[in-house]
């Protein structure tokens, strides 16, 4: 199969610049033949195991998303298929901060992690891996009401506001992840790692919106089951990527409750076993749950409770107001009325202004780049808003172009300056009022003085909307922010490279075809005198044998191995099945 670099697709190219900063190469020929092995052993046991558990997409949803049970797929092959049913799919340099993890869902992009676990971790890792992305989560979209709650719940996650809780946490899972994956590292990195993630995931926190929409998407999309509470089939990518787990979540040992709005409030431990599971009737359920659970959003609830949850981020926001006017940038500052609305706000930093997610002209970063502020709120003694006032009614309190104003809101802050022009939006309610020479005042605070420059005055009576990210995806192309932490890349040992030669060469046995009993006895006592600790490949050596007696003596070394090595004789007890099993897949 080619070496693969970032190959592209027309939905891949209308990305937004944030989110491509995410994209790496997949290097398939960094894949060894440990790997294609490891990859071909969990798919035969997946598909041999799930075709009777799994939900009924699921094997078709393989072949419709272009994934071979034998190779490892090549995302340009997936692209390929993937067009067909309107969707792509890109790798990516392992966990990615979760608002672009749902951003990229949302524009109905698959990310894949495109590294593959240890062979020591073949039954599961908590690091992203091309299996579960591949093999775990493409398979269902091939479901036209799953792809839909797939795009739609990355659509409102997008906008979901996070904690600097959730980035801590974020950043600490990633690097246990990436620890847990790298051959060679000390075990005390990895035990230091994993008590950084303890220790945080057992503070107390109240969760975040963002907190709340990875619940559902991990009680759903990880880890869902679909059908009757009697007889439910999975369908989350977690179980459909895990041996182990796959099969103990079937048994009465794991809780079976209803899918509800509840699940947004159910952490999980990321690392262990999930001790209960949520069942959805359907896929069109998720999606009744979701929008219920979106309207308690700041995205659609607004007001001071959701800006200061922006505030709080320490991350880039925006505010809607009831113009249409969308505010981006980072909030720092926010006054309040007694009724506990907004009569002012602040950004710091670059801030862009928008409407209806497309920002306007002259108003991006380049031009705020000292932030933004403005008060909100009705004017004192005037019974009407700004924002509906008619020209007419303009004029009558001198609100034009080139009329010095002054005038003072209810909440107390006062305006002082040249009014230059005014911004309208498509109903013509006025949006902006640039005033030049301005100050604004609230007692003694000064807010605004003429030395900042140009005053654009917002117009709105009350924040209708508060999210997460920018209002146009355009006006701030470095929007998040990409992880220090890197993926590790060790250097192999002559050792571990003439393992992978023995992988390969039954790999190239199996393809070709050309090949005795004498070829794969040489590589048998290869792999007992010089890596007797190995069983992926005599498992591989044994399907292709056919002589009784040498059959015999790669399975008593099996089982010696299995006596040695109890941890993994359930891993050999299934490959000597898979031998006798044909799935129908295959």
């Amino acid at each position: 199969m080619e070496p693969i670099a970032i190959h592209t697709t027309e939905i891949v190219e209308r990305l937004p610049r944030h989110l491509k900063q995410f994209i790496a190469p997949q290097n398939y020929e960094q894949y060894t033949p440990i790997n294609q092995a490891v990859w071909r052993y969990v798919m035969r046991k997946n598909v041999v195991h799930l075709k009777n558990i799994a939900h009924e997409s699921y094997l078709e949803g393989l072949k419709k998303a272009g994934i071979d049970i034998d190779s490892i797929p090549s995302i340009y092959g997936m692209n390929r298929i993937l067009k067909d049913i309107g969707w792509a799919a890109v790798a990516v340099d392992g966990f990615i901060p979760p608002n672009a993890f749902m951003e990229f869902q949302a524009h109905k992009v698959l990310v894949i992690a495109s590294d593959i676990r240890q062979l020591e971790h073949i039954e599961y890792t908590p690091a992203p891996d091309i299996i579960h992305e591949a093999s775990g989560h493409a398979p269902i979209i091939a479901s036209p009401d799953y792809a839909e709650f797939l795009r739609r719940l990355g659509e409102i996650g997008s906008k979901a506001i996070l904690s600097k809780y959730d980035i801590d946490l974020y950043e600490a899972v990633r690097k246990l992840s990436i620890l847990k994956e790298a051959p060679g590292v000390k075990e005390s990195e990895v035990l230091a790692a994993e008590r950084e993630v303890d220790l945080l995931q057992g503070q107390q926190h109240e969760f975040s919106e963002m907190a709340q929409i990875r619940n559902m998407q991990w009680w759903s999309v990880e880890y869902g089951l679909v059908g009757s509470m009697e007889n439910p089939k999975i369908y989350g990518a977690g179980l459909l990527s895990s041996i182990g787990e796959s099969e103990w979540c079937m048994s009465d040992d794991v809780e079976k409750i209803p899918y509800s709005i509840d699940v947004a409030h159910m952490g999980f431990d990321i690392t262990k076993p999930q001790p209960q599971l949520y069942v959805t009737p359907d896929f069109a359920y998720l999606m009744e749950v979701l929008e219920e659970f979106a309207n308690t959003l700041s995205i659609r609830k607004g007001g001071y409770k959701g800006l200061q949850k922006l505030i709080d981020s320490k991350t880039v926001g925006t505010i809607e107001l009831s113009t249409g006017l969308q505010i981006s940038g980072v909030f720092t500052k926010l006054i309040l009325n007694d009724d506990r609305k907004v009569i002012y706000f602040k950004t710091e930093g670059t801030t862009a202004l928008a409407y209806r997610d497309k920002e306007l002209v002259g108003h991006g970063i380049e031009t705020h780049k000292h932030g933004y502020s403005s008060p909100l709120g009705m004017l004192k003694s005037v019974n009407l808003p700004i924002e509906n006032m008619t020209p007419v009614d303009l004029k009558a309190y001198n609100l034009y172009d080139g009329q010095r104003l002054s005038f003072e809101f209810e909440s107390g802050i006062k305006v002082e300056g040249l009014n230059i022009t005014g911004i309208r939006n498509v109903k013509g309610k006025i949006m902006v009022i640039q005033l030049e020479d301005c100050i604004v005042t609230y007692g003694e605070e000064i807010l605004f003085k003429p030395e900042y420059g140009v005053f654009d005055m917002a117009i709105g009576n009350e924040i209708t909307s508060a999210f997460a990210g920018a209002a146009d995806s355009n006006s701030f192309p470095d929007l998040y922010c990409v992880s220090e932490t890197k993926t590790i890349k060790v250097e192999k040992t002559k050792k571990e490279i003439a393992l992978e030669n023995l992988y390969q060469n039954v790999r190239d046995f199996r393809v070709s075809g050309q090949f005795s009993n004498p070829d794969l006895e040489i590589i048998f006592i290869a792999l007992k005198e010089k890596h007797p600790n190995d069983w992926l490949l005599n498992i591989e050596l044994l399907e292709l044998v056919n002589d009784a007696s040498f059959a015999l003596k790669i399975k008593t070394h099996l089982v010696d191995l299995g006596q040695r090595r109890p941890e993994i004789r359930p891993l050999i007890k299934s490959g000597l099945e898979l031998i006798e099993k044909t799935a129908d897949y295959l």
